[in-house]
């Protein structure tokens, strides 16, 4: 007789090696199923080809904490022909000019300084230095959106950031007094070579402030949509911490930012600088240990929630559905587009979804193929229910559509928990 099959003797696989501490990997934050690359928006005639797709699992370290995707696609590939333009949100450009003001102020940056920014985008936040009299760099791999930036008159290298390319501007005298990465961290999967750059361009007392979504938060409201092929990385304070002190850095200061459903603004410099380490600094991290963030326990239960918030959002809009309700969607970012995918809404729920971007109409969603059409569809077709793709910014878009009320529209937001809101209610 065969003896039945023991559950302890099935092994743990070993994915790969922690990309911070370079320890094996073999724990599962949270698996999604396959994923296209959520930027990759196709044309019509791709709908009808093969797309990719990829393992969409996010492992933890037992021994650092770094959540981390392993690497499926090179950064190159992505950013070959990136279609998100950072000036497309007003409320993401009013951050950065109001974060422009307050640190030339604290840094007394002035004509003779040198800002640096990683990852610069269209020039959305480096635009605010110009009134204020401070010389400013941007770095920015797409070249399709890097030209929008050298359009608007601001200086930009097309180039990736890393160690090698910080050397070369050294050698070309330039050095920096403030080194800007908002969003950025997340998606370099060679994260001692960046952070090796950074500590190479930065000027004894100059200061480093880098913007990513909060990994405490991300696990609170169940942020699953936030982790995708592009981000290689999430991070908390603690570990971000410990990446700082393997390149000489320290951590002098952090805020507590609402944009992207909670964010920290980490300021750095070198270990040996002036700076002191502000209160805030012990503050989070004490906060990230009440919530166990240095436990291993603490992530176990992250893909339990994630699966209750696919059943029931899929429960809501199979519920307005069958009711003989239409249903379409407000915005066609990444976060979006790992939602779809992994809850399987396509077409059969959304009819069409619309974005501000005009480089994303008339093309298709990755993965689920929902039609994507300029933001006025909206008040032609005249639906039910809005679904709120890009929620956390749901304040700015409620204020763009709320006359969605005029036909009694309502709008669906998906995170922390599925949920129906009237126009007024999020308008407040």
């Amino acid at each position: 007789m065969t003896a039945p099959f023991e559950l302890s003797r099935i092994k743990t696989p070993r994915f790969d090696r922690c990309r911070l501490c370079g320890a094996d990997l073999r724990h599962i934050f949270v698996d999604l199923g396959m994923s296209p690359l959520c930027e990759s928006f196709l044309s019509a005639e791709q709908c009808n080809g093969v797309e990719a797709h990829f393992p969409l699992r996010a492992l933890v370290c037992t021994e650092c904490f770094l959540v981390q995707v392993p690497v499926y696609v090179q950064p190159a590939e992505i950013f070959g022909d990136y279609a998100y333009f950072s000036s497309y949100s007003p409320s993401w450009v009013a951050h950065a000019e109001r974060y422009c003001a307050a640190i030339t102020c604290r840094l007394g940056l002035n004509e003779r300084s040198s800002v640096v920014e990683i990852a610069s985008n269209d020039g959305y936040l480096l635009q605010h230095f110009r009134p204020l009299g401070v010389p400013a760099l941007g770095i920015e791999p797409a070249a399709n959106v890097a030209r929008a930036a050298i359009r608007r008159g601001i200086e930009t290298r097309i180039e990736f950031f890393g160690s090698c390319l910080a050397q070369t501007l050294v050698s070309e005298g330039r050095t920096a007094d403030l080194i800007i990465g908002n969003n950025v961290l997340a998606q370099v999967p060679d994260l001692h070579d960046f952070v090796a750059g950074i500590r190479i361009l930065l000027n004894p007392e100059g200061v480093v402030t880098l913007e990513f979504p909060h990994l405490l938060r991300l696990m609170a409201d169940a942020q699953f949509d936030t982790i995708y092929h592009e981000h290689f990385s999430y991070f908390s304070l603690l570990t971000l911490q410990g990446l700082a002190a393997r390149h000489d850095l320290k951590i002098i200061d952090v805020e507590e930012l609402p944009t992207h459903g909670g964010s920290l603004r980490v300021y750095l410099a070198r270990r040996d600088a002036a700076w002191p380490q502000e209160p805030s600094v012990a503050r989070i991290l004490a906060e990230e240990k009440r919530f166990e963030l240095d436990r291993i326990a603490s992530y176990s239960a992250f893909s339990e929630r994630v699966k209750r918030t696919k059943r029931d959002l899929l429960a809501l809009l199979i519920g307005l559905r069958n009711a003989g309700k239409t249903i379409c969607g407000y915005g066609a970012p990444g976060k979006g587009n790992t939602l779809l995918n992994y809850c399987g809404i396509g077409p059969d729920f959304l009819d069409f979804t619309v974005d501000r971007n005009p480089h994303k109409h008339g093309r298709f969603t990755p993965g689920m193929h929902i039609p994507i059409l300029p933001v006025a569809a909206i008040d032609v077709a005249r639906p039910d229910y809005v679904l709120i793709l890009p929620w956390n910014l749901q304040a700015e878009i409620v204020i763009q559509m709320r006359h969605i009320e005029d036909w009694g529209g309502r709008f669906i937001v998906p995170i922390p928990a599925p949920r129906i809101v009237e126009p007024e209610e999020l308008g407040r």
